[in-house]
């Protein structure tokens, strides 16, 4: 699964090591040292993924992904030193798909990428039909999502996620069930970590996401798809 990816880390020695880690798995690598580059680079050449420091001069890894799910829905993975959970799902709510608290190890790091990868490169078998939910329609084949027949980006998490809901409408999955299909079994995600992407995809998927009618919260349980629905 080689892929093009992206490092913006301005820590020399670390970035360097992420370089070589990658170029071991196959990847081309690019690296660059500020978020400002990083958005130059991805306007040059479209990258499958990127890994990116949250502390970077210029511009941060938090701006730089802000500004970049404005316009693309390119998996990003936040390096981030920060270690108190708020802190996290800030960048989780800027759009990153997933985030390695620092210092961690080069092996779980590859770990994350190649789910990422994976994830963004889901291949399914010809048969799989597309799911609905009222006028939520998910093309497994295509990677594509519309709401009301118009086109909506979602990021690869935010995709799995929906992918997960759509194959059964009205049943409530668990935020654990939910955590186990996007990220698998980790220490570092909590359930909270849903809770973020689920308040990204209502932006995306809700005529007002401060009511949702679709993608709707079961309290106590979890979250459900459905046609239609007083606010959840």
């Amino acid at each position: 699964m080689c892929a093009h990816v992206l490092v913006a880390e301005d820590d020399m020695n670390q970035a360097d090591l992420i370089r070589r880690y990658l170029e071991h798995e196959g990847h081309t690598v690019r690296v660059v040292h500020n978020g400002r580059a990083v958005l130059e680079e991805h306007h040059r050449d479209r990258p499958d993924l990127i890994v990116m420091d949250v502390m970077m001069p210029v511009m941060s890894g938090l701006e730089a992904c802000r500004v970049l799910r404005a316009e693309s829905d390119v998996a990003v993975l936040l390096l981030t030193a920060r270690s108190t959970e708020e802190d996290l799902l800030t960048g989780l709510d800027l759009g990153a798909d997933d985030y390695v608290t620092k210092p961690y190890s080069p092996r779980e790091l590859m770990a994350r990428v190649r789910t990422l990868l994976r994830r963004s490169r889901a291949s399914v078998g010809p048969e799989e039909q597309v799911l609905s939910a009222g006028p939520i329609s998910v093309d497994p084949a295509r990677h594509t999502v519309l709401v009301d027949g118009a086109r909506v980006e979602c990021t690869p998490v935010e995709f799995q996620l929906l992918r997960a809901l759509a194959t059964r409408p009205g049943r409530v999955l668990s935020r654990t069930q939910l955590l186990e299909r996007i990220h698998g079994i980790s220490g570092y995600i909590t359930e909270r970590t849903i809770d973020v992407h689920v308040k990204n995809l209502r932006r995306k998927i809700e005529p007002d996401p401060r009511r949702p009618a679709h993608l709707v919260t079961v309290y106590g349980v979890g979250y459900k798809l459905v046609g239609s629905s007083r606010a959840g």
